[in-house]
């Protein structure tokens, strides 16, 4: 794509106004709509001329041969990177997305994504902070009909519940036996180096428990990562407003950008290329092999823990069309909100 420093006062204006329009109306714009805006003292005829040499440029494309210009992918990148005129988020949707980070970590994000979605009219996505928690203390509550609570308590103060379920004969001594090991033997490690100590100091025949206790802790760390590990790594809310006026004309490629968001997989490793950025990373059609068919765009951002490592990524998924100005301002402010929260 040429940079825009090689258009033309002229061209530049009126390629602006084409792009604006079509992101506006998701229809082609006209030579007649331009000039009858006003500003440029132009004829339609002129304004063609114009339209035909930003064509030339690969900037615009008609899709018919009657019809107005559009954007190409190539235009609509030249006009996010060098002329788009953000919009910065108003009070109003800055307050709506700062009440959802609060709670527990998992809850704020799911809330976070579902405001970020009804704010932009697209996908909210959240890829989940990959984060082992800490111990600092673990114990059993019984329950009735062979069951246990098991309550982690993470060195941040985070607190989970699992039900887990034990033995008949497993008494009630044991569950504080287990817990009492975990709390004194394995605080200060992550699940994985706990499971690892517990492991060694068995084979070393130095833990001093039951076999009764035993289980249960080895029971308790493992429950957490086996859920650790088949927990969805990204939060997808708003899949609905992607379906908007302009979808009947093309709903197969919404039934493809759909399917794309059922693979989570996929998507969640486009993201990782945002984390590994560490700044914001758009995305136009094509510019992904993921979204080649559907012709959709992702707008992303990483955020970041108080030591300032990236823990996660946040944005949304929409038609090629959205609103950049207002969008990408909006995902960035979402990002260094909860940054900040993580902190």
């Amino acid at each position: 794509m040429p940079p825009v420093a090689e258009l033309s006062a002229r061209a530049r204006q009126v390629f602006r106004l084409v792009v604006e329009g079509y992101l506006d109306s998701g229809m082609p714009v006209g030579s007649r709509t331009i000039a009858q805006l006003g500003g440029l003292n132009l004829s339609p005829a002129s304004i063609r001329n114009v339209m035909q040499d930003l064509e030339e440029r690969g900037l615009l494309a008609a899709p018919h041969a009657s019809a107005g210009r559009m954007p190409t992918e190539g235009g609509l990148r030249l006009f996010v990177d060098a002329m788009m005129q953000a919009t910065e988020p108003s009070d109003l949707e800055r307050a709506a997305i700062e009440a959802q980070a609060r709670g527990p970590i998992e809850e704020a994000l799911v809330a976070t994504s579902q405001v970020l979605s009804g704010l932009s009219a697209c996908a909210g996505i959240v890829l989940v902070p990959r984060r082992e928690p800490v111990l600092r203390q673990f114990s059993f509550v019984p329950l009735n009909g062979g069951q246990a609570v098991a309550v982690l308590v993470g060195a941040d103060g985070s607190v989970e519940n699992r039900v887990v379920d034990i033995p008949a004969d497993v008494v009630l001594g044991a569950l504080d036996e287990a817990g009492n090991y975990i709390s004194a033997r394995l605080a200060g490690l992550t699940l994985p180096q706990a499971q690892a100590r517990l492991i060694d100091e068995i084979a070393q025949g130095r833990v001093a428990l039951d076999e009764a206790a035993r289980g249960l802790v080895a029971r308790g760390l493992a429950l957490w990562s086996e859920d650790g590990a088949h927990r969805p790594v990204m939060i997808v809310r708003g899949q609905a407003n992607l379906i908007d006026a302009t979808a009947a004309a093309d709903l197969e490629r919404v039934r493809q950008l759909l399917d794309e968001i059922e693979g989570k997989e996929e998507i969640a490793r486009l993201l990782e290329s945002a984390r590994g950025a560490r700044a914001m990373k758009i995305f136009i059609g094509s510019e992904n092999k993921l979204f080649a068919l559907s012709g959709s765009s992702v707008i992303a951002a990483p955020y970041h823990d108080a030591a300032g490592r990236v823990v996660g990524v946040v944005g949304v998924i929409g038609p090629t069309r959205l609103n950049y100005a207002r969008v990408v301002p909006m995902v960035e402010f979402t990002a260094q909100t909860l940054t900040r929260w993580m902190a």
